[in-house]
């Protein structure tokens, strides 16, 4: 049995980064925190980063190998951050400002009573569940009544849009009571536990890296799977893969669904470890910006959307403090720069690194090997 174990991981170095990966982020990084090395604003950051690269691996999983252009992951995004959000908002109900048992905003609206759709995010089972369930069902909704009609392309990427778009108006509206263009902040706990301490955002940080890994590790098992090679044939040429008699649009709704709880749990990982939730971080842009990351690291290799996710947003936080007027100017000139220069992104870029190097080492050895045949037939 141990040798088998043992078999697999030397037959597949990439388990072995998956797990230094893991130890240095879930392991690592936390007990540098403790020691006092890692500040907790530093923590807390790669926090956020990590959340978002579980948002990028379902980007990658519907765009990089299925070649399905989806302009909507931030409404799963969104609806994740939403749920687990109003159950904060509840937490900390009746310990506002007003000390009403409704979240401070709806006061301000003049809403005394709690509205029906709000009732069951009291629960932390219900919100932790519709995190990751609501947007499933939401995409294999939409992916059903799309792809059984045979939308694809440009179609599909226009539809996902004009949705984000659609989505974001409504919850700019008060009326929806989900804190209009404020969104939902101001959270005081989450589970019981306060997020002004700082063993809270430690723990909040440990559980975000550690279901990254577990989502990297389900992401790997689907696309190394008989459905993974499917859904690259989907990609390659669906047409073809239509006329042998599979059902392609049941393929295309599964890997919908999966990243779209990849989205959501992104989403309920997000929110507490940040603070807030506004319809800016659901709407069209924010859509945009995931498939820049995966662009940017490198789509089809799942490695490149958590570079591609933990870069930009590193990026971000650097220059947008500096110049934050000309980040969007800059993350549209970076996504201009990898189409036109390195098409399949840092990932891709390392491998072409790597082979010119081997084959310089190849070519070294080759003629080292030429000039002692010649030494040895001339002595």
């Amino acid at each position: 049995m141990r040798a088998a174990e043992a078999s697999s991981w030397r037959s597949d170095p990439q388990l072995v980064w998956v797990g230094v990966f893991g130890a240095v982020f879930a392991v690592g990084l936390p007990v540098a925190n403790v020691l006092g090395f890692v500040s907790d604003y530093y923590l807390n950051l790669f926090g956020k980063y990590l959340a978002l690269a579980i948002l990028a691996l379902g980007m990658d999983l519907i765009w990089g190998y299925t070649g399905i252009l989806s302009l909507g992951q931030a409404i799963f995004f969104g609806i994740g951050a939403y749920s687990i959000g109003m159950h904060m908002m509840l937490e900390s109900s009746g310990k506002g400002v007003y000390g009403e048992p409704v979240p401070d905003f709806m006061i301000w609206n003049q809403v005394y009573q709690l509205p029906v759709f709000w009732k069951p995010y009291t629960s932390a089972i219900f919100a932790l569940a519709s995190s990751i369930l609501l947007p499933a069902l939401l995409a294999t909704v939409i992916g059903f009544l799309t792809f059984r009609r045979r939308l694809r392309g440009t179609y599909f990427a226009i539809l996902t849009q004009a949705i984000a778009f659609a989505v974001w108006l409504m919850l700019n509206r008060n009326e929806m009571k989900l804190g209009g263009t404020n969104g939902l902040t101001d959270f005081k706990s989450v589970l019981g536990f306060s997020l002004s301490s700082a063993e809270t955002l430690r723990a909040l940080y440990v559980v975000t890296a550690t279901l990254l890994v577990v989502a990297l590790l389900l992401a790997r098992a689907i696309v190394r799977s008989k459905t993974g090679l499917v859904l690259e044939a989907i990609r390659d040429n669906e047409r073809r893969l239509e006329f042998l008699g599979y059902d392609t649009a049941g393929f295309k709704i599964f890997v919908f669904a999966v990243s779209a709880a990849l989205a959501g749990l992104s989403g309920l990982l997000y929110a507490p470890q940040v603070g807030i939730i506004t319809p800016s971080q659901v709407g069209v842009l924010p859509s945009l910006e995931i498939v820049i990351w995966v662009a940017f690291g490198g789509r089809g290799t799942l490695w490149g959307a958590l570079v591609g996710a933990i870069s930009v947003n590193w990026l971000r936080s650097v220059l947008t403090g500096t110049y934050p007027r000309l980040w969007p100017i800059i993350l549209g000139g970076l996504f201009m720069t990898v189409i036109l220069l390195f098409p399949a992104g840092l990932i891709g870029l390392a491998a072409q690194v790597k082979k010119r190097l081997t084959g310089r080492r190849g070519a070294v050895a080759r003629a080292a090997v030429a000039a002692s045949g010649v030494n040895h037939h001339t002595a």
